[in-house]
């Protein structure tokens, strides 16, 4: 655990519980106190299958320790809390020619593969005036212009402010600013900069920023329809502006049809080149346990999408291994789920889903890009006995493409257990 980490813990302990503690004791504190340690065993293997790959396939194994940890608020009118996670992953096999996978911490020298160990703590104070709370330190945003990814061993983290509120029924305000990110595989926190894989043709002149600041609007009409608007701006960088609109018809018992619209306009910021719209759309089916989805996703403008590195997009082709956001890509999406609770197996899901894209602009007179991916997902949660809520999950993935990127063959085996400690 790095050095930088251990002191940001320390000073947000000390500016948030014991601030907490010192103020009158109340029952809420303890009582609505809840602690949880997650179990993750993650095998992950993937394989180069273009010519001429710079690395053959990455593939280690690894366990995961996510212990979290969230108190209730102080008595009064206004409470204080504490929460924290503690993060550790050990290496079970790796070698420096198969390292780089995500699951590990490599070492400062690329060429000795992955670390033996590495890990984070966290700490966040809070303050909560009725519907509205405030948080400190270190967050795990799951916001449209910023998604803290959790794909890997470890979650990303961030290091900021976030206030929420819930004071109009039905709307959440949310609103903030992020200093720097430690990434999945990774314990130093660093400042942050913009995903470039793809052909996305953007330039950063000034590659990182210290300053993410973001605000969003969601207000749920009725139980079937909401909408929201999102803004982000990394500094120097980017701005962002989002909405969304997701509505659930309900056609006849067992059965539903799902609308999910999403349109972002991204524009430069100074020290880069950054211009994209990018529009989305998700129609899903379903009746019973089975679940039909096609989606479309197109960019447009000077540049691909644009969104913090490590971190997910909010995006409908947004899937395993790609963004389908280059610049001027047209994509679309076919997606069947299956839960056979409806057969009577609960805990057992299947997801299969495949994408193609196309008219990627590669730049300097070259032929238009094109891609495919192909993912599988088969999970299963044990629902009693001395083994309930162990999951397994499968992840298969394969990506082609032509005149730019890689092509893969990908799978992850996912082993976990959360363990409730009070």
């Amino acid at each position: 655990m790095d050095r930088h980490t251990c002191t940001l813990a320390t000073r947000l302990l000390l500016a948030g519980g014991v601030i907490s503690l010192s103020a009158p004791a109340s029952a809420d504190f303890i009582k609505d106190s809840k602690a949880s340690l997650e179990l993750r065993n993650f095998y992950f293997n993937r394989d180069f299958r273009q010519d001429n790959a710079a690395q053959s396939k990455q593939e280690e194994w690894a366990q995961g320790f996510l212990l979290r940890y969230e108190s209730g608020f102080t008595d009064g009118l206004i409470g204080f809390g504490v929460d924290a996670i503690g993060l550790v992953g050990i290496k079970l096999d790796s070698s420096p020619d198969r390292a780089g996978s995500g699951l590990l911490q490599r070492h400062r020298t690329t060429s000795k593969g992955a670390q033996d160990e590495y890990g984070e703590l966290g700490v966040t104070a809070k303050v909560r005036a009725s519907k509205t709370t405030l948080k400190l330190g270190t967050l795990l945003p799951k916001l449209p212009t910023v998604l803290a990814n959790d794909s890997r061993l470890l979650p990303q983290t961030f290091e900021g402010g976030q206030l929420t509120s819930l004071e109009v029924e039905g709307l959440t305000v949310d609103g903030g600013r992020l200093k720097q990110v430690n990434q999945r595989d990774s314990s130093d926190y660093e400042d942050m900069s913009i995903t470039k894989t793809g052909a996305k043709g953007i330039i950063t002149p000034q590659a990182t920023s210290d300053k993410f600041d973001f605000a969003s609007l969601n207000y749920k009409w009725t139980s079937n329809l909401a909408t929201g608007y999102s803004y982000g701006h990394l500094d120097n960088l980017y701005s962002q502006h989002l909405v969304n609109l997701t509505y659930v018809l309900p056609v006849t018992a067992g059965q539903s049809f799902k609308s999910d619209l999403r349109f972002a306009r991204s524009i430069h910021d100074g020290g880069s080149n950054v211009d994209n719209k990018a529009l989305g759309a998700m129609f899903t089916y379903s009746l019973g346990g089975h679940a039909l989805g096609l989606g479309y996703q197109g960019m447009s403008g000077d540049t691909g999408f644009a969104y913090i590195n490590g971190t997910d997009a909010f995006l409908v082709n947004f899937v395993q291994i790609g963004d389908f956001a280059s610049k001027d890509e047209k994509s679309w999406q076919a997606r069947y789920d299956y839960n056979f609770a409806a057969m009577g197996v609960p805990g057992l899901t299947f997801m299969t889903r495949y994408l193609t894209g196309d008219n990627i602009d590669l730049g300097g007179n070259r032929p238009e890009g094109k891609e495919w991916e192909r993912d599988t997902d088969i999970g299963y949660v044990v629902q009693s006995g001395p083994l309930k809520n162990v999951g397994v999950k499968w992840r298969n993935a394969t990506v082609r493409s032509t005149n730019f990127g890689s092509d893969l063959d990908e799978n992850r085996l996912i082993v976990s257990y959360s363990l409730p400690i009070w």
